[in-house]
């Protein structure tokens, strides 16, 4: 047992310290949170291949992948830290002041912290401080009586103080958890939200949308179903009452709103197909949804656009940074600031109160979440947060299809079998979808209704299946008459491209 001590004291006093300072951060502000911050720092700092993997390979939980990387690492160092208290405490507390350090700089390096954040790290290396020597004192060995061989202090005393120490240690995270959810601003304001009618309504959608496929993806995607991408490890939390959004920059006249005044405007409502860069060729971010907001476009010209500008850059309330297009958003598309999706405010995770949308572009340069500013500048002035990594300034959507059944290594039995799936090609829209089996020729498939080019089209194919393993291949066209090409390419730096396959065996 007096092997594990070290790591044991370097455990716990790692667990007193982030529960301290979790339990502060949910009662001052979650960017205080020394473990949040971190891993936000290392979202920046990931290269892009790494990134371009956690989401490739986690999906909708790199987040999660990502916290359990860092808890895992500091457990790491906390064993070291433990190991090296036992032998000399003041190694131990240097340590200790090191890593608190190193947290308090990561919640200082946080868009919008103040000094004053730094304080759930000042107070959780304290407490952490007094239970590591605490722990250390139980731990140590002692010479007893005239024997020489060093005998364990009460085994007792040590299990009862790390029990206790597990103990507290448990109890502050649970109360900093609950204190959290208890103090959820966003849950409160969004439930007092009420979206008035839309003064232009979207018209009701054709049944003839849906190709009647079982296995297809539903036309409008239900909002618990709708992929999210993106860099905030917590989902902000904003009080409606409070929230401004402002619009600065080169313009004339600045100006400053609050959600009423943007319901007051009068809302559109309108159904948008949108999808992320970072989308792999027949990758599931991607989804439809029936958006109401308030026009853009007017917005803007209101303000008075100063000749030359090029770039609206969005800034969300964490920080990120989003640069559109300025010709995107006033060339008569439903460029939008959206406050309602399928029916309902917009969900905390999806950007409550207000997000940007335009049509035609992928989110990473057309759909800021938790937007609180916008600045009219031009593409030399400032480069936004994924433009600074390397991704493209503008990205509009590439034309794109995926088949969604069968599903790969479906195993089906020989006879008419529907191959069926969805195209898109916003901005442009599908004209033609065609299927190709193995090395065959290439088969046009039926097109489901499509009512506007911003939407993406459901498509089916009759295939008469024989015995074997099957590769099935599809490719889609848009309205200017260009096919999708062959060539695979990585979703760096402006959106994959190549053909969707999946292989199938028929019995």
């Amino acid at each position: 047992m007096t092997a594990f001590r070290g790591p044991v004291v370097g455990v716990l006093t790692a667990g007193v310290t982030l529960a301290v300072a979790h339990l502060l951060a949910a009662l001052l502000a979650p960017v205080s949170d020394p473990v949040l911050a971190v891993g936000g720092v290392a979202i920046d700092q990931a290269p892009q291949p790494v990134k371009a993997f956690a989401i490739r390979t986690f999906g909708a939980h790199d987040k999660i992948a990502l916290l359990v990387g860092v808890y895992a690492l500091l457990a790491l160092a906390a064993v070291l830290l433990g190991a090296a208290a036992v032998r000399r405490r003041r190694y131990g507390l240097a340590g200790l002041a090191v890593f608190a350090a190193v947290g308090a700089a990561a919640v200082l390096s946080r868009p919008g912290a103040t000094p004053s954040d730094v304080l759930p790290v000042l107070a959780g290396a304290g407490v952490g401080s007094a239970a590591m020597l605490v722990l250390v004192r139980a731990a140590r060995t002692v010479r007893v009586g005239a024997s020489s061989r060093p005998r364990l202090l009460n085994r007792r005393q040590f299990l009862a103080t790390a029990a206790g120490a597990t103990l507290s240690a448990g109890s502050t995270a649970a109360i900093g958890e609950a204190v959290g959810r208890g103090s959820a601003l966003g849950d409160r304001s969004r439930a007092a939200v009420r979206i008035p009618p839309p003064v232009r309504p979207a018209p009701p959608l054709p049944a003839a949308v849906s190709a009647g496929v079982d296995g297809v993806s539903a036309f409008l995607t239900r909002n618990r179903d709708f992929y999210r991408v993106d860099t905030a490890l917590t989902v902000p939390q904003v009080d409606v009452k409070t929230w401004r959004l402002t619009l600065d920059g080169a313009v004339d006249r600045p100006r400053t709103w609050s959600f009423e005044d943007l319901l007051a405007r009068g809302l559109v409502e309108r159904d948008i197909t949108l999808n992320c860069v970072s989308n792999e060729v027949g990758g599931p971010y991607i989804g439809t949804a029936r958006w109401i907001g308030v026009p853009l476009a007017p917005l803007l010209r209101e303000a008075g656009i100063h000749a030359g500008q090029n770039q609206l850059v969005s800034r969300s309330v964490e920080g990120m940074t989003i640069g559109t297009p300025l010709q995107a958003i006033l060339d008569g598309r439903d460029a939008m600031l959206a406050v309602a999706m399928n029916g309902e405010p917009l969900t905390l995770e999806h950007g409550f109160p207000v997000r940007m949308l335009v049509p035609g572009l992928y989110g990473y340069v057309g759909a800021c979440k938790w937007l609180t500013s916008m600045k009219l500048t031009t593409f030399d002035a400032f480069d936004p947060y994924w433009v600074q990594r390397g991704w493209a300034a503008d990205a509009p959507v590439k034309t794109a299809s995926r088949i969604d059944t069968p599903q790969p290594f479906a195993q089906r039995r020989a006879g008419p079998l529907m191959i069926a799936g969805v195209a898109w090609a916003q901005r442009r829209g599908i004209t033609a979808v065609e299927v190709q089996v193995d090395d065959g020729p290439w088969q046009r498939a039926l097109l489901a209704d499509g009512p506007s080019p911003d939407l993406w089209r459901q498509w089916t194919y009759r295939w008469d299946a024989t015995p074997g393993s099957h590769t099935l291949r599809v490719r889609a066209t848009d309205a200017t008459g260009a096919t999708q090409t062959d060539e695979r390419v990585a979703p760096f730096p402006d959106g994959a491209t190549g053909w969707h396959s999946t292989t199938v065996t028929i019995t």
